[in-house]
């Protein structure tokens, strides 16, 4: 296996750290390389991410970064959990969306939206112990979120929930799932209510696992609700008010799939980096000619430009100030860069780029899924662009 090389840029004041978010930075970094790296190809291949590891991400603090001391969180930040996600995916990004739905989606709901009660009950055991999902998809429901079929009936002191869910990461894995259907359907998305479902609630069951091309080791399944009991409090939020928590969170999502494909481009920028100093032709090593030299500089642009969009994002929304157009920016633009790096990447290793023996094959599979989840580059665009228009 090549050893990587590590970029440094000049920090501008946007990606300067504070003392203790380069203590946080450094030791996840280390423990990536160190406890993540020698399995990545392992759990590639057998699809499967390793228990050990994920419990070493409770022990280290990594699934309740922003969940607060008197719930067993570290009372972190939103830029600590994106830093995070950046320094896991830069290794390997199925252990990063692992991180980032827990923290920037399921957990910040649950922070914002839950009674006191719900926040007792689930916010100490996702800090410890249980791992979350977010499970709005559906067959005919993808970009088009709020035409969601699973239905929600009022039983009174319960509901009842049927319909099936689609592409559900962390499902694998998880206890606690974040899930969304429409009590109302006469309502339309007016309707939708959010629901926490634990795994063993009656009628709950996790399905099929998906075989994909990348993040093979991140789980991604259907779920089924078939009369799937759920205790009236067990919703989350006002009844009919689930689509304004999908909206919120999947916006805070969205820096965090930004920070994961920075990490992922900066990760094939290094093993490019490390093969350019090692590799000989002609009597010299490849990085010493120019047309190589030329493309590790406009890689390390791309990934330089990507990650100031990032951390904008997180930052402003850290700052409680508007984000919602710099993260759709952060997403659209981080995921291009991945797969164009990645690819690059490949290039500039030649005929072993493409082997399973080096790891930028697996980052560039890896790449493809950030243009598509937590909302397609077009759909980004057109946030973008309807947020130009109303200025």
């Amino acid at each position: 296996m090549l050893a990587s090389a590590q970029t440094e840029f000049h920090p501008s004041p946007l990606t300067q750290l504070s003392e203790e978010e380069k203590m946080f930075q450094a030791t996840v970094r280390r423990f990536a390389r160190e406890q993540i790296g020698p399995h990545v190809r392992e759990m590639d291949e057998a699809g499967v991410f390793r228990k050990d590891i994920i419990r070493q991400f409770f022990e280290l603090g990594l699934m309740g970064i922003e969940i607060p001391e008197e719930f067993g969180g570290q009372g972190g930040t939103f830029f600590q959990a994106v830093m995070a996600v950046e320094e896991l995916s830069a290794v390997d990004p199925s252990a990063g969306v692992i991180v980032d739905v827990q923290n920037t989606i399921v957990n910040n709901a649950i922070l914002r939206w839950a009674n006191a009660e719900q926040k007792q009950r689930y916010l100490p055991r996702l800090a410890a112990d249980t791992v979350a999902c977010y499970a709005l998809s559906e067959a005919g429901s993808g970009s088009d979120a709020f035409a969601l079929a699973t239905q929600a009936q009022d039983q009174g002191d319960h509901f009842l929930l049927n319909g099936r869910k689609l592409w559900i990461t962390n499902a694998g894995e998880a206890g606690l799932f974040l899930l969304f259907a429409n009590a109302n359907p006469s309502a339309g998305y007016r309707g939708i209510t959010a629901f926490l479902v634990e795994r063993d609630f009656p009628g709950f069951q996790v399905g099929k696992k998906e075989d994909k091309l990348g993040i093979r080791a991140s789980s991604t399944c259907e779920l089924i609700l078939d009369n799937c009991r759920v205790p009236r409090e067990n919703a989350m939020g006002e009844v009919g008010k689930g689509y304004k928590i999908a909206i919120e969170t999947l916006n805070e999502g969205r820096i965090a799939i930004g920070s994961q494909m920075i990490g992922l481009a900066r990760g094939a920028l290094d093993h490019a980096i490390a093969y350019a100093k090692q590799r000989k032709q002609f009597g010299k090593t490849i990085g010493e000619f120019q047309g190589v030299q030329f493309q590790l500089a406009k890689m390390a642009t791309e990934v330089e430009a990507a990650r100031l969009l990032v951390y904008n994002a997180a930052r402003l929304r850290d700052a409680g100030q508007p984000f919602v157009t710099e993260a759709a920016m952060a997403k659209y633009f981080s995921s291009e860069v991945a797969e164009k790096v990645a690819s690059k990447a490949i290039e500039v290793m030649g005929g072993v780029g493409v082997t399973r023996d080096y790891p930028v094959e697996k980052l560039y599979r890896d790449a493809k899924i950030g243009r598509i989840y937590e909302g397609t580059s077009n759909m980004q665009l057109l946030t973008i662009a309807k947020k130009l228009l109303e200025r």
